[in-house]
């Protein structure tokens, strides 16, 4: 997708009416298939039409209610890696209440959460319902497309399922009057039943996609590389160790990019260690991750963006000075820039995300800036966890220590399991952090409470706050379909 490597045609502006979204009041949005007539499906029976379906499903991530606002307060600032930050005024709409662990039915982001996942599963069923119809399209590149589309549909979910625990399961494009249908968008399964078809989709990724890289015309598309570092992610979120460790041994071709901070420069966008990335391109209007680099850029005097989501002093003081992650991860005052943007003492917060930042000679709002999702490193790291669970610490260890050095922290000191294991857990922490995964890691692995109450004492409620509550909107319109997840 960089520099319009994949083209970011929605498909929705290619074919007007036929796939506008719903007027209706549905909660999950799904476009009038019906309407998708034979000449429509002719217009994009060729390679480029092929492409559309698919690239439409991308484009969904570049989306402010995909990947930005409600994304960062979901993810950030509700966690201990990072605060409301802005000015003490600007609560950003429900920041504040993130931050605070004060949020309900109604808060707006996760609202926001919701739909933008089923707008864009909407987009993946589309895809993986017409691009076999596609027969001028090539036969190769129609297997590999519904590969990359079913491996978008499962990153989806397991944002969902993290999110919430058990949604509906939308598995193909709804016919609008049909009322199993009607049903199935608005009735929660469970979230095994999820994980399952995660774990299927990801499973059919992997026979349809090549093992790595592209060339440089189809850079930033997934693999079956990043098929399988998701499948491994997903077997560790279910604690399924020896699969997880079985799906990591089958990431070949990627390795770690030798200077940390390299990874989230322009030029580090895509390389070897690269295994999921949203990309966005500054040089062309409207192909941005829509202000994700604003929201979270230095506010005040000096600064170019809103100031939101600001680095926690508990992150700043958990690196070692040592620590080559720090300076890459965290913006401070008086600190100059990869690319010598000069960062004063007359910005408004002590801290800002680094790994959000985007060049000074992009245009913040249109950023360059990609959201990397899958490296290497957490493959690494995944590995080791779950060897370490397995009872193999020993062999653990050197896969730790992989990341640590190459963070300028040296070997482990830490020998036993339950010792490797809480190491494990600060380097996920250390080497993700700002990457979306730092609340669903302290969830996952029972340190939420503790975390919390150490990040100026705020109140993890075990039983509640293990999942956010369904938005409010979604539980009305299911009229009984759907129940409130527990204590909201």
């Amino acid at each position: 997708m960089k520099r319009n490597k994949i083209l970011l045609v929605s498909l929705m502006l290619l074919v007007g009416g036929a796939f506008t979204q719903s007027c209706s009041d549905e909660f999950i949005e799904v476009s009038p298939s019906e309407s998708m007539t034979v000449g429509d499906i002719e217009k994009f029976n060729n390679n480029d039409g092929a492409n559309y379906f698919v690239n439409s499903i991308y484009a969904k991530f570049l989306d402010w209610n995909m990947s930005t606002f409600a994304w960062i307060g979901v993810t950030s600032i509700v966690s201990d890696d990072a605060d409301k930050g802005s000015s003490p005024g600007d609560n950003g709409s429900d920041k504040d209440i993130l931050d605070a662990l004060k949020f309900t039915a109604t808060t707006p982001s996760f609202k926001e959460l919701f739909a933008s996942n089923y707008q864009g599963i909407n987009r993946a069923n589309q895809a993986i319902l017409y691009v076999p119809q596609l027969t001028n399209a090539d036969e190769s590149l129609r297997k590999r497309l519904v590969g990359e589309a079913k491996f978008l549909r499962a990153f989806m979910y397991f944002t969902l399922v993290r999110s919430f625990g058990g949604v509906p399961l939308v598995d193909h494009v709804p016919v609008q009057g049909n009322d199993a249908d009607k049903k199935m968008q608005l009735t929660r399964v469970t979230k095994e039943e999820i994980y399952a078809f995660i774990e299927k989709d990801l499973k059919d990724a992997i026979e349809s996609l090549p093992a790595s890289g592209y060339n440089a015309s189809t850079q930033g598309r997934v693999t079956g590389g990043s098929a399988h570092a998701l499948l491994a992610k997903v077997y560790l979120y279910q604690k399924k160790w020896q699969l997880a460790v079985d799906e990591t041994n089958l990431v070949t071709g990627y390795s770690l990019t030798p200077n940390f901070i390299d990874i989230y420069k322009v030029s580090g966008e895509n390389n070897a260690e690269s295994l999921f990335e949203i990309n966005g391109s500054g040089s062309a209007s409207g192909r941005a991750i829509q202000q994700y680099s604003q929201v979270q850029g230095a506010r005040g005097s000096g600064g170019w963006g809103w100031g939101f989501s600001t680095p926690t002093q508990g992150l700043y003081d958990a690196y070692s000075a040592t620590d080559t992650r720090r300076d890459a991860t965290i913006i401070h005052r008086d600190m100059t820039l990869y690319d010598g943007r000069y960062v004063p003492n007359t910005v408004e917060n002590k801290f800002y995300n680094y790994k959000a930042y985007s060049s000074a000679f992009y245009d913040q709002a249109s950023t360059d800036t990609n959201i990397r999702y899958l490296r290497y490193a957490e493959v690494l790291l995944i590995k080791a966890e779950a060897m370490n669970e397995l009872g193999q610490t020993s062999a653990a260890i050197p896969f730790l220590n992989q990341v640590r050095n190459r963070a300028n922290i040296g070997d482990t000191p830490a020998i036993s399991q339950a010792d490797v294991r809480e190491d494990i857990w600060k380097q996920r922490r250390l080497e993700l952090a700002f990457e979306h995964d730092r609340w669903f890691d302290l969830v996952r692995t029972g340190q939420a409470q503790a975390a919390m109450a150490a990040d100026g004492g705020k109140v993890f409620q075990v039983g509640k706050h293990e999942v956010f509550p369904l938005p409010q909107d979604f539980i009305t319109e299911a009229g009984g379909l759907s129940a409130q997840n527990p204590n909201y």
